[in-house]
């Protein structure tokens, strides 16, 4: 048995259209009443346009009850000798009951799967022509006494309302489907976004500390002399900040990594000096830089230091300038050292892409490469607002 997950407030939401229109049909109809008998039809009208409003909830469910209501209309009605009015095809049916069951039959071929689909068509078209069958003695006794309706006509017309119907209900489940798979891609994008977000917040924070780890800890194995402890420890803390950071955005979803204080230059600054290399820094800042593009750079000028320590051997001097103008802010990171053969701790290759992808979701150009005669280059324009 299906069951969607619409609720009341979402249900209502959704067929209030429907709603009104069967209601209005109905009230409408009460005019044409013109036996005290006739107006025995009112409470099986109602019943069966309720289903139908309700169906969404229980698609084949409501093809079962709307097909047996039909049927008990037809029982009593026809026990009671009177006849619904008005008459739309040939004898028991009117227009709200005919209504109802196509709509119904528009939200089975919707909502449920094939075979009950099929099969709860079949229970109400059955349903309908037992009403017909019913109805038709009172009716032909007591308006077909002159002229016979064309029966061809009126099935003609019942086959039209049928295919109507069915083309509705398939036309709804086609732009249903369609909609599941655009949101099955953006789920999937939004999933891949969020992961080489993850990805790039591992790399620029947690693997700067640790390569920092690893310089002290290779400089103490050259030099037994040097105390590398306080500087390992230090690391160590930060690389554990940084973590516990990272975690607290995937928990909350709070911006994660070294926030931006209100000054970008002493933000700068503190990177400059806790990487321990010969910087030389270079600031003409026009323009106030806003706390999120802030961060970014400070990512990039995170990354760009990391990468000097990895992969630069004998740097006896690293510039770092930030400038902005006309709107933009350029960075530029270079240094002189020579390229070492294996990088410290290692490289996973993606430092550049992850500094790329960062400049151009803020919409911005980056390049990096080699100097001449020796030497790194890391350069980005971003836009300030």
């Amino acid at each position: 048995m299906e069951s969607t997950d619409l609720t009341w407030r979402l249900l209502a939401k959704r067929q209030w259209p429907l709603a009104l229109s069967l209601a209005g049909i109905t009230l409408a109809e009460t005019g044409s009443i013109s036996t005290t008998s006739g107006w025995w039809q009112i409470p099986g009208v109602l019943v069966i346009c309720a289903i139908s409003v309700l169906a969404p909830r229980r698609p084949f469910d409501a093809a079962l009850a709307a097909a047996f209501a039909i049927v008990c209309v037809a029982i009593y009605m026809r026990f009671l000798g009177a006849s619904i009015e008005p008459h739309f095809f040939l004898s028991g049916a009117n227009i709200s009951i005919t209504g109802a069951a196509m709509a119904t039959v528009a939200i089975l071929v919707r909502e449920a799967s094939q075979w009950r689909a099929v099969a709860g068509t079949l229970l109400v078209i059955a349903a309908m022509i037992t009403m017909e069958v019913l109805g038709w003695p009172i009716v032909a006794e007591l308006e077909y006494r002159r002229w016979e309706p064309d029966p061809s006509s009126y099935l003609f017309g019942a086959c039209i309302m049928l295919v109507l119907a069915v083309g509705t209900g398939l036309y709804f489940r086609a732009r249903d489907n369609e909609r599941a798979s655009q949101l099955a891609v953006s789920v999937a994008s939004a999933q891949n976004s969020e992961r080489m977000a993850l990805a790039r917040e591992l790399h620029d924070v947690v693997a700067h500390y640790v390569t920092a780890i690893v310089v002290h800890a290779r400089a103490g194995q050259l030099n037994r002399e040097f105390d590398v402890l306080p500087g390992i420890e230090a690391s160590g803390n930060e690389a554990l900040t940084a973590m516990r950071r990272l975690v607290g955005t995937l928990r909350d979803g709070e911006s994660s990594g070294p926030a931006a204080s209100s000054s970008l230059v002493d933000d700068v600054r503190s990177l400059a000096a806790e990487s321990e290399l010969p910087v030389r820094l270079s600031f003409d800042l026009e323009d106030a830089v806003p706390q999120e593009l802030a961060r970014s750079v400070l990512r990039l000028v995170q990354e760009s230091l990391t990468n000097t320590q990895k992969h630069a051997a004998a740097v006896s001097s690293v510039d770092v300038s930030l400038s902005s103008s006309d709107g933009v802010l350029h960075l530029a990171v270079l240094d002189d050292g020579i390229a070492s053969g294996v990088p410290v701790g290692g490289s996973g290759g993606y430092g550049l892409v992850g500094m790329r992808e960062r400049v151009e979701l803020l919409g911005g150009s980056f390049s990096a490469g080699r100097r001449e005669p020796t030497g790194w280059t890391v350069r980005a324009d971003l836009p300030i607002s």
